[in-house]
């Protein structure tokens, strides 16, 4: 394999329009939880269902979105590699270091950990990329069962040997750290924030083995695998029981967990009590996320005329990763006690979160009619392929790119 094969880039025009609607839609609901987690005003009577309702239907799921679409974002550059007889493993790695670099900076910084989390889990997929379906089902319910059920055998076994299950010291350590990092984020001194949160990944990362541990994120990075090598986005009238299937499986989970299993009474033992009401791992609210994703993919495929009124959410998805971080320091400076410390009442949950996407969406436009990348795809880009990219559109690409946002 010669050394231009193995670093040539990607066609960027390879784009399926669908999954940049996912991830702007995934965007505008990660800044209403955002709002709701950092900055809501207690409140009682009507308006608390608001907040209720983000909860319920909104908080982990728009999450489990953003994971399952990394997975896809990941699937795709490892097929488009081997397509093109490139080792994936140089490229791919680098793609994860630089991801677990921002993930580092968002949680140092901002107080943000879940892009260092994606980053260490997907070193997994390059591991188990060329299993066998079925072998990568059971690998995707094992990764979200592992901690839950080794967590229950282990209250189950000192409540039977006559013990009391108690948290080990290292963990009541950790949980003091992450405390006391979440209790620095409302006082004015910044770099006391940014000491307490380094003071926790420090520790959250010894020893750094443990931060691989499969857990539901390996779940869903593997099920957009899944995803992608059975061009359920490219061909979804092809799939529409097992996209069906899905919905239907994430709505019964997601029921399942609040109407029976959050009812389970407490145990003698809080350890043996919380992976019982999480369903073991396999049954999760969070799977609703699978209802709001098949929903949107059936909707795009048999009424294109979506695709048109979805565009806002499309442009502002084609740049995820730029948007993602700049919504992370937008939030952080309004919500900390070191920015301004901003409380917003549920009614308000929804203008503020227009206000924000919109800003967002308009940044997205106006950047990506000169330019072919968000600026930290670009870079992200850059680092994966370990050569320049070219970054200002030509002027034919300028139209062709006003063009297509006027479509897609």
């Amino acid at each position: 394999m010669s050394h231009h094969a193995s670093a040539a880039p990607l066609d960027p025009s390879e784009r399926i329009v669908t999954l940049d609607i996912l991830r702007g839609l995934a965007l505008f609901f990660m800044i209403l939880v955002h709002f709701h987690q950092f900055m809501r005003i207690e409140t009682k009577g009507l308006e608390d269902l608001i907040g209720w309702v983000v909860w319920l239907g909104i908080e982990q799921k728009a999450w489990g979105t953003f994971a399952f679409l990394f997975g896809v974002g990941f699937a795709v550059l490892l097929r488009r590699l081997e397509a093109r007889d490139v080792a994936p493993g140089p490229v791919f790695l680098r793609r994860l270091a630089v991801l677990a670099a921002f993930g580092i900076a968002a949680q140092i910084f901002f107080g943000f950990t879940i892009l260092l989390a994606y980053a260490t889990t997907g070193a997994w997929l390059l591991v188990v990329r060329r299993w066998s379906t079925r072998a990568l089902l059971v690998a995707a319910a094992v990764a979200s069962c592992l901690v839950p059920v080794y967590s229950e055998a282990t209250a189950l076994y000192t409540m039977w040997s006559g013990g009391k299950a108690t948290m080990s010291p290292d963990r009541m350590h950790l949980m003091q750290l992450w405390r006391a990092a979440r209790e620095a984020a409302n006082h004015p001194d910044y770099l006391a924030a940014v000491a307490a949160r380094w003071a926790y990944f420090a520790a959250s990362m010894r020893p750094v083995w443990k931060t691989f541990i499969p857990d539901s994120n390996l779940t869903l990075l593997i099920l957009g695998l899944l995803a992608v090598r059975h061009r359920v986005f490219e061909e979804p009238k092809r799939h529409v029981r097992l996209i069906a299937g899905w919905m239907t499986f994430g709505a019964l989970s997601w029921a399942t967990s609040w109407l029976v299993l959050q009812r389970i009474p407490d145990l003698s033992s809080p350890q043996a009590t919380w992976p019982l009401q999480f369903g073991l791992g396999l049954v999760q609210d969070q799977w609703l996320c699978f209802t709001y994703i098949g929903a949107v993919v059936l909707l795009v495929a048999y009424r294109p005329q979506w695709t048109a009124r979805l565009a806002i959410f499309a442009q502002t998805g084609r740049m995820a990763f730029t948007n993602y971080f700049l919504q992370v320091i937008v939030i952080n400076m309004l919500a900390s006690g070191y920015g301004l410390g901003i409380k917003v009442r549920p009614l308000l949950y929804l203008p503020a979160t227009l206000a924000l996407f919109g800003a967002e969406a308009a940044f997205s436009r106006a950047w990506l009619a000169r330019f072919r990348f968000g600026p930290l795809e670009w870079i992200w880009r850059m680092a994966t392929y370990a050569r320049w990219q070219p970054l200002r559109l030509h002027t034919d690409s300028r139209r062709a790119s006003l063009a297509m946002s006027e479509v897609s």
